[in-house]
């Protein structure tokens, strides 16, 4: 607001300066500069300044997310905020995107739901909706859930693909406003320059069970939110906007090993601490706004212990007193040598190359370090076993041969180990029942599943099946990786969605493929005549390929490679339906 100022009274002086030379000639400047015209319109800036400015208001100034936009989705989460039927909640805050963003849901959503349990996602949660602040429409998800109809949100930004250009524009403060008032739900979200909104008269929610009252809470992802102001008081209380003394403070990342001659800047760039200040706020600091001792010190190898303290207030005044933290890490001696000890226990991968991949001439297979063994020397002549984790691996290309993997140190000495790769062949197998689902596509979600498919170590199988698709992107084929306990893996879907689950787990994940032009996809999907091959590359990792042969005379192409932390002698798979129905050629 000032600034504006300073830059409106600046263009103010010179038109002044332009007035006093022109007005003698009779010009219609001075008319312009009259004072009702001045005052009315220093007023109309000033109203413009305060769009967004609401009555009633209360302090509930915190922070969630990192700073750093490392936040995955599902991570941070705002207070609980419930909103009784008949009433608004005015929210405002700083949304703080990463310029870097890759991707435009790299922001907000706001989640909706039920107001009787006790810890999200513990029992008697249920989940109503979810309304991100891009605008994706079909096939993206910037909406989601059974009481969301995805045909009321209205945007002036919208989105083509995932990673289009002009995220930046969904930042800076955002006005949101929840609406109950009529029975229904109408959500605005609104930052001055981007407006969505969201208007259902219908009741909502409608189910019968459901509470008058509404929690809502918001979730950034790869971005980090300042909250301002609230009409509503949240569970716990507000926060107030007066400057916080920290209390407490935890540290994260730190290393477990530290080579001897590494700066200790650099060794610990990626540090950061999580500082507690009064009335439980917390926020993330950087490695470099913090002090940082290690004793003893840094001129031995061996354990140290690593002494943090940070001494700045909330608003980053001097603290009435300092917090500290303690971490440890082993300094180490220089690698100065690495060699091979003990072979890996797989050295034969394979690939398979069908209409989905042939074009790709960059493709790679992942490196499989079970069984290797690595012994380092080190500066002063000793020798130890390297824990597999404390080095990386080069890719393997895809394509038949030998192949030679370099293994490399943080010190940045390496040594090498080669392993064989084959083209695998495909073996064309039947799963049962031979029609999946029933042929109304009436299939409720995880209802329906083909018997388990056992693929070993270099095989791959392959399924012919027609897919009769619903009315959405995600009514139609999946495939589930599992193990024969019936842990899943993986779940890779038609329309280029996927998740894991088990060992290193990453929900809602993306995957390589799919389409750009979605609805004739959907369209050509229903009656398509499709291929699927699943492969297991031997080296901990599935490749899934899919050719469909779409009712329009086009061929579309699906895959999913390199799925990871595959058990090589434990990998079956089996086919589900969600709204659609398959049936097996």
């Amino acid at each position: 607001m000032k600034y504006f100022r300073k830059l409106f009274n600046g263009s103010l002086a010179a038109l002044l300066g332009m007035a006093m030379l022109t007005s003698c000639e009779g010009s219609d400047l001075y008319n312009v500069l009259s004072p009702d015209w001045l005052s009315d319109k220093i007023d109309s800036i000033a109203a413009a300044n305060q769009q967004g400015e609401l009555e009633g208001m209360m302090d509930d100034v915190y922070t969630f997310g990192n700073t750093d936009y490392t936040s995955s989705f599902w991570t941070a989460f705002s207070k609980y905020y419930v909103v009784p039927a008949g009433q608004v909640w005015y929210a405002q805050f700083n949304l703080n995107i990463n310029p870097e963003a890759p991707a435009v849901y790299k922001n907000f959503a706001l989640v909706f739901t039920n107001d009787n349990y006790e810890v999200r996602n513990g029992d008697g949660y249920a989940e109503y909706g979810v309304i991100r602040f891009d605008n994706r429409p079909d096939p993206g998800n910037s909406e989601w859930g059974d009481y969301i109809d995805r045909g009321l949100v209205t945007s002036t930004l919208t989105f083509g693909t995932d990673t289009d250009e002009g995220i930046e524009k969904l930042g800076g403060k955002v006005t949101l406003t929840v609406d109950r008032t009529d029975g229904g739900l109408k959500v605005t979200m609104d930052n001055g320059v981007v407006t969505k909104t969201y208007n259902q008269t219908t009741a909502w929610p409608t189910e019968a069970a459901a509470a008058e009252n509404v929690r809502c809470f918001l979730v950034p992802e790869g971005s980090y939110i300042d909250f301002l102001a609230t009409n509503i008081e949240p569970i716990g209380g507000c926060t107030s906007a007066e400057d916080k003394q920290p209390v407490s403070m935890t540290l994260n990342n730190v290393p477990d090993e530290i080579s001897m001659g590494t700066d200790l800047s650099e060794a610990l760039a990626d540090m950061t601490a999580t500082v507690t200040y009064d009335e439980g706020i917390t926020a993330t600091v950087r490695f470099s706004d913090l002090i940082v001792e290690t004793v003893p010190d840094m001129t031995e190898p061996g354990e140290k212990t690593l002494v943090v303290v940070y001494n700045k207030t909330m608003k980053g005044e001097t603290a009435d007193a300092p917090v500290m933290a303690y971490g440890s890490f082993k300094l180490m001696l220089k690698i100065t040598a690495l060699e091979v000890t003990a072979q890996p226990t797989r050295d034969t991968y394979y690939f398979y190359t069908s209409d989905a991949t042939k074009s790709m001439t960059d493709r790679t297979l992942a490196f499989d370090p079970t069984g290797l063994e690595v012994t380092a020397t080190y500066s002063d002549g000793s020798k130890a076993v390297v824990s597999n984790d404390k080095l990386t691996f080069s890719a393997v290309a895809a394509s038949a041969g030998k192949k030679t993997v370099t293994i490399s140190c943080a010190d940045g000495v390496s040594t090498s180990v080669s392993v064989n790769v084959q083209a695998s062949t495909a073996t064309k197998v039947n799963p049962t029942p031979t029609v999946l689902g029933p042929e109304d596509n009436s299939a409720g979600w995880w209802s329906y599943f083909s018997n388990d498919i056992k693929v070993e170590g270099g095989e791959t199988k392959q399924v012919n099946f027609i897919n009769y698709a619903g009315g959405a992107n995600w009514n139609n084929w999946l495939v589930i990786l599992r193990q024969a306990s019936g842990t899943e893996y993986a779940v890779v879907r038609a329309d280029n969605y996927g998740w894991r689950y088990a060992v290193n787990p990453v929900p809602g994940a993306r995957y390589s493929g799919g389409q750009t032009n979605w609805n004739t996809w959907l369209a050509a999907m229903n009656g398509a005549h499709c291929t699927a091959y699943i492969t297991n590359c031997n080296n901990g990792t599935v490749d899934v390929q899919v050719v469909m042969n779409g009712t329009d005379g086009n061929k579309y192409y699906q895959y999913y490679l390199g799925t990871s932390d595959i058990i090589v002698d434990d990998f079956q798979f089996a086919f589900t339906v969600d709204g659609c129905h398959l049936t097996f050629e």
